[in-house]
């Protein structure tokens, strides 16, 4: 049976790194996980109990395809308490996860053979979930002296029907500040392109708040997720914040693509919401963990490395030892026992002199990490 040619994407390598340690583990071995985006911690207690007491009471059937009104008015307060932004409820779409929110704006704002910058090194599925709808990726080269950020002028001549940003991003944890976010608002709308921002990992920062694009505009496509802050990877549960005119067309699309959100997934994310002191908690343990590779890392041997101002990773240039992170990260998980993810992912040029390191894991791993790494190196 043939296959569609926009079925041709790449694998995500970090879920195949992932495998492979996996299988180390059911093989014995003590894998430490540096690898994968992904908290330590489960979702908060107040989530899973507020899922319980649901179950308990009704079947937790379809909902609306826009979401649970309660937790659509309980996103745009966020928005008010963490940015002192006054958020019509409507325009909140709640999604299965934010990957569920790039394919309802993909498909909402762009047409086949549409041009869509994207900054490299970057989130890959974007990348591939571009390809699988038929647009057209493109990659922005960003330069480290702007922290891997794309600038205004890095979308001349490009003919872009839409441009992606994220901040803090994916793998760099670097941050855009608000005049550097409205730079590039700006420059995308001078050419005619849609600006969408990926905010996902809003809400872990280090010391500075992260800005969002309705701090800018009302005019973009804003992502964010309960994944990461609100440590609910496996739930896959997400918003999109649109402009009030696009609210119908996404609707619509997400009817017939997704009927909705997981009902379970929306109870327990709106519980997540007033869990402050147990998200705050760790936050406690990314700050730790984010000083311990700060020192660590280049005590070991990885000294080409910026400290990232949000998320939990660290992306380092290792140029000075391999031309080939991907099999330099095979040989750190066979060798070190810990697994890392090769900069491939994230820049498919100039990724093969990069690795990106997780510090999502309790401080323990971390510690043992950054042991077992500094040994491997010593001994390479």
């Amino acid at each position: 049976m043939r296959v569609s040619r926009r079925s041709s994407v790449d694998p995500f390598i970090v879920m195949d790194v992932m495998e492979a340690a996996h299988r180390a583990e059911a093989a014995g071995r003590h894998i430490i996980h540096m690898e994968v985006g992904q908290p330590g911690t489960g979702a908060p207690k107040a989530a899973v109990s507020a899922l319980a007491d649901a179950m308990g009471r009704e079947a937790l059937g379809y909902t609306v395809a826009l979401g649970l009104p309660a937790l659509r008015d309980r996103i745009a307060r966020l928005y008010g308490e963490w940015y002192d932004v006054d958020l019509d409820p409507r325009r909140v779409i709640i999604t299965p996860g934010s990957s569920g929110g790039f394919i309802l704006a993909f498909t909402a704002l762009f047409d086949t053979g549409d041009r869509v910058g994207i900054g490299a090194p970057g989130y890959p599925s974007y990348r591939q979930i571009l390809r699988a709808l038929d647009l057209c990726p493109v990659d922005i080269a960003t330069a480290p002296e702007n922290r891997f950020q794309p600038v205004a002028s890095d979308l001349e001549g490009r003919d872009l029907a839409g441009l992606m940003v994220a901040s803090p991003a994916n793998p760099t944890g670097t941050m855009l500040d608000k005049a550097a976010l409205g730079s590039l608002i700006d420059a995308a709308a001078g050419q005619g392109a849609s600006f969408i921002s990926d905010e996902i990992y809003h809400g872990i920062e280090y010391e500075a708040k992260a800005v969002t694009a309705l701090q800018v505009t009302d005019e973009a496509y804003v992502i964010n997720s309960f994944s990461k802050y609100f440590s609910m990877t496996g739930w896959r549960v997400g918003w999109l914040v649109v402009p009030e005119d696009h609210v119908r067309v996404v609707e619509r699309i997400a009817q017939n693509m997704f009927i909705c959100a997981p009902h379970a997934s929306q109870i327990a994310a709106l519980a997540a919401m007033d869990a402050e002191e147990e998200l705050q908690a760790n936050m406690d343990v990314y700050r730790v963990n984010r000083k311990l590779m700060l020192e660590g890392l280049p005590e070991a041997g990885f000294t080409k490395i910026a400290p990232p101002d949000g998320a939990f990773y660290v992306y380092a240039d290792v140029s000075d030892m391999t031309d080939d992170s991907r099999a330099f990260a095979a040989e750190i998980l066979e060798q070190a026992g810990v697994a890392v993810t090769p900069g491939l992912d994230f820049d498919p040029v100039r990724g093969h002199q990069t690795l990106r390191f997780s510090y999502a894991r309790s401080t323990a791993d971390i510690a043992e990490g950054l042991a077992r790494l500094k040994a491997f190196l010593q001994a390479r």
